[in-house]
C-alpha cells in the first residue's frame, strides 16, 4: 500500500515563459480562467482566501470569485464572519486558484477594500431567493446549538421578508487590489515555471521568473 510520502505526480501538460505572457496580469488571468472554463473543470471559480487576525494567526477557506477587472478580484460574504473580522483588523489577504487538471496555480496578494453599496446590492439581488434568505438567517462563524436553530431562523426570515429580502447591512463585497500575482505551471521533475508580476503604487507591472 502506498504511503503519503510515495504519492506524487509528474507534471507535463504545459509550459510558461515570461516572454510569452501578457504584460497585464489581469488579461493573463482572464486567459487562464477562460481556458479553465472551456476545459469544463468543476467550479473553476473557487479560490482559497487566506486572512490573518489581530494576533497574527492565519486562516484559510474556499470562497467563490464573483468579479475581476483592472480594479481587482471581488468576493462576497458576511462582514461579521471570521474572515470579515480578520479583514477589519488586517485589510490584506491572499487568494489561490488551483486548477489541478491543467496543472496550474494562480497566487494573488494585496490590500482588501469593501465594494460599494451599489455593487453589493446589485450582486445580492442576482442571488437565488434561498441564498438571500440564508444571508439573513446565518450569523456566520458564530456558535449555534444545532441545525434546528438555523432552520428555525431561516423560516423566520422567510416569513418576514417573503420574495424580496433586502441586502443585510452586515453582508456585502470585498475587492482584493493586487500588488503581486504569480502564475504557476507544473513541469517535470518539480522544475515548475513560475512567473511573477509585482507592482508598486502608481507604477507599471514588473515581470520576473522565480526559481521553483
Amino acid at each position: 500500500m502506498s504511503t503519503l510520502a510515495e504519492l506524487r505526480k509528474n507534471y507535463a501538460l504545459g509550459s510558461l515563459d515570461e516572454s510569452d505572457v501578457d504584460r497585464d496580469p489581469i488579461r493573463q488571468f482572464d486567459l487562464w480562467f477562460k481556458q479553465a472554463v472551456d476545459a469544463k473543470l468543476p467550479e473553476p471559480n473557487t479560490m482559497t482566501l487566506a486572512t490573518v487576525d489581530e494576533h497574527g494567526r492565519p486562516s484559510a477557506r474556499i470562497v467563490l470569485i464573483k468579479g475581476v477587472d483592472e480594479r481587482g478580484f471581488v468576493f462576497f460574504t458576511n462582514y461579521e464572519s471570521r474572515k470579515g473580522r480578520d479583514l477589519a483588523h488586517n485589510p490584506h489577504a491572499s487568494l489561490l486558484f488551483y486548477w489541478i487538471e491543467l496543472e496550474r496555480q494562480v497566487r494573488i496578494e494585496g490590500a482588501v477594500v469593501k465594494t460599494s453599496a451599489q455593487e453589493s446590492d446589485a450582486y445580492f439581488t442576482s442571488r437565488p431567493l434561498g441564498s438571500r434568505i440564508g444571508a439573513w438567517a446565518s450569523d456566520q462563524s458564530q456558535v449555534i446549538a444545532n441545525r434546528t436553530v438555523l432552520e428555525a431562523r431561516e423560516r423566520e426570515m422567510s416569513e418576514r421578508y417573503g420574495e424580496n429580502p433586502p441586502r443585510p447591512p452586515h453582508w456585502g463585497g470585498y475587492r482584493l487590489v493586487p500588488d503581486t500575482i504569480e502564475f504557476w505551471q507544473g513541469r517535470p521533475s518539480r522544475l515548475h515555471d513560475r512567473v511573477l508580476y509585482t507592482r508598486e503604487p502608481g507604477s507599471d507591472w514588473r515581470i520576473s521568473r522565480l526559481s521553483p
